[in-house]
């Protein structure tokens, strides 16, 4: 079925938020591990960050090693 002018823009501009999503989603995790990173070398432990930010230290952990 072809797809009409007004479908195509509403699809193009779902696109591009998803894009946009992507973008934000990745920048947010880069602050947060810079952050954790930053609070680690200032003396906090993985238990206190964890604490802290309401995540266990375990996944404090695997967020500053980038997973």
């Amino acid at each position: 079925m072809a797809e009409s002018a007004a479908q195509k823009k509403a699809l193009s501009e779902a696109k591009r938020a998803q894009a946009d999503y992507k973008r934000n989603v990745a920048a947010a995790r880069e602050a947060r591990r810079k952050s954790f990173e930053r609070a680690q070398k200032a003396g906090a432990s993985l238990r206190e960050i964890g604490r802290s930010v309401d995540l266990h230290p375990t996944r404090v952990r695997e967020i500053l090693r980038g997973e």
